[in-house]
């Protein structure tokens, strides 16, 4: 049965999508068969990964218009790589949360068990804020691990995403892990991030550094995993590749 993550915080901004397409990617290539499935009604992992929209989505399986094993998209330039996709098509899956997803709260737990002995690993891309849609997706999730950028505000976040993690765990009796922080777009030459970094490193939490790197944002525009990816000859930094690597070791574990 599969494990799995997903990646929130409150907060924009502070690379949910990034991180988790980029360790979705990581994973397929160490050659586990890998699910991303993007509950954010932006669609913005979609996008990514996709060049045109899709037939199905995630919003049509939630409501019994296909199957799930229709939805899901094998992604071609990466192998072991699949994609569960939400393209926006019309704000589909953000209507179904706002008026049907009350009556359903486990319906993203039943989509997940359903396809756990289908793929090794699975991943959650959330939306920012913590309605009825990021709910149904912690409690799905065995474990939840938090992005963030290396600012005030995000600390701020954490705290607050801590106490409503508690409620939700209590209220919906679910046993979702919490031990992981992510600190992305980190650049040591910057005090501001460092002094974040230590004060995030004081808490209960395993705390994790990703670089700083352009080439995230131009893998993304260019539709690639960000490992396969080269501007003028140049791929990922070394510390961002070290990064990535000791993270997607330590999550699976």
């Amino acid at each position: 049965m599969a494990k799995t993550i997903s990646f929130h915080l409150q907060k924009g901004g502070v690379g949910k999508t990034t991180i988790s397409g980029t360790l979705a990617c990581q994973s397929a290539l160490d050659g586990y068969s890998t699910l991303l499935v993007d509950v954010d009604p932006q669609g913005n992992a979609s996008s990514w990964f996709l060049k045109e929209a899709p037939q199905y989505e995630l919003a049509d399986v939630v409501q019994g218009r296909c199957y799930i094993q229709d939805a899901i998209i094998p992604i071609p330039q990466i192998q072991n790589m699949s994609l569960l996709p939400t393209f926006g098509i019309g704000g589909t899956l953000k209507l179904y949360a706002e008026t049907k997803l009350a009556e359903e709260p486990f319906v993203l737990q039943d989509l997940v068990h359903e396809v756990s002995d289908s793929f090794d690993r699975i991943i959650l891309d959330l939306s920012p804020g913590l309605g009825r849609l990021e709910r149904a997706a912690l409690i799905s999730s065995d474990e939840v691990i938090t992005p963030m950028t290396p600012e005030v505000f995000s600390l701020d976040g954490l705290e607050i995403f801590i106490d409503e993690l508690a409620r939700l765990k209590k209220n919906l009796r679910s046993t979702v892990s919490h031990s992981k922080i992510i600190i992305n777009s980190f650049d040591n030459r910057i005090k501001q991030h460092r002094d974040i970094y230590n004060a995030a490193c004081k808490g209960v939490f395993t705390v994790y550094k990703i670089p700083v790197d352009p080439l995230f944002r131009k893998a993304q525009e260019a539709g690639y995993a960000p490992q396969l990816f080269k501007a003028r000859g140049r791929g990922l930094k070394e510390s961002t590749v070290g990064a990535i690597k000791t993270l997607n070791k330590d999550i699976w574990r």
